[in-house]
């Protein structure tokens, strides 16, 4: 009975460990667990192509970067991300293409984006704000956001209910 320390510190020593290996396992998979779906719905009512990406992937894409405020938030707020227009051209949406992009959150929220707002300079899938990623009680892990105050015209009730967080799915139709 002298030595029970020893059983315990031994017990402890195995949970520890044995519990650890899992958590690894589960932190491996959520950073490659998709978060973001992109379906684009075909104009000649074929299958729609689904486009699953992890915040990896989404990081690997061509990174935009802007700084601006919002009416979310205090201050100016660096954003990082992946513009719009990049994320639907990796998909084959063309430059150009018409129609809309419907834009879904995690607790079903949805707006829609004309097609036309993916340009250059324009909107992103931000994954970072302040230079961290975005937790879901902190407007993630994604939120498009548009350059506010590069343009009076990202200044509008119509581009502010466009500006989604905890977006989880883009469907892109004609």
């Amino acid at each position: 009975m002298k030595h029970w320390h020893l059983h315990i510190a031994a017990l402890l020593a195995a949970v520890t460990l044995f519990c650890g290996l899992p958590s690894g396992a589960v932190q491996a998979s959520q950073s490659d667990a998709a978060v973001l779906t992109v379906a684009i719905k075909p104009a000649n009512g074929g299958d729609m192509q689904r486009h699953e990406f992890s915040i990896e992937e989404l990081r690997s894409l061509p990174v935009a970067q802007f700084d601006t405020r919002t009416i979310w938030t205090s201050g100016e707020q660096a954003f990082t991300g992946v513009s719009l227009a990049a994320l639907l051209a990796h998909v084959g949406v063309a430059d150009g293409q018409s129609g809309v992009v419907v834009a879904r959150a995690i607790n079903d929220y949805a707006v829609e984006i004309p097609v036309s707002d993916a340009t250059s300079g324009g909107p992103m899938v931000a994954y970072e704000r302040n230079g961290s990623s975005m937790s879901v009680r902190d407007k993630g892990p994604l939120w498009i956001v548009y350059p506010y105050d590069s343009d009076p015209t990202y200044r509008t009730e119509a581009v502010y209910s466009r500006s989604i967080w905890q977006l989880e799915e883009i469907t892109v139709g004609q």
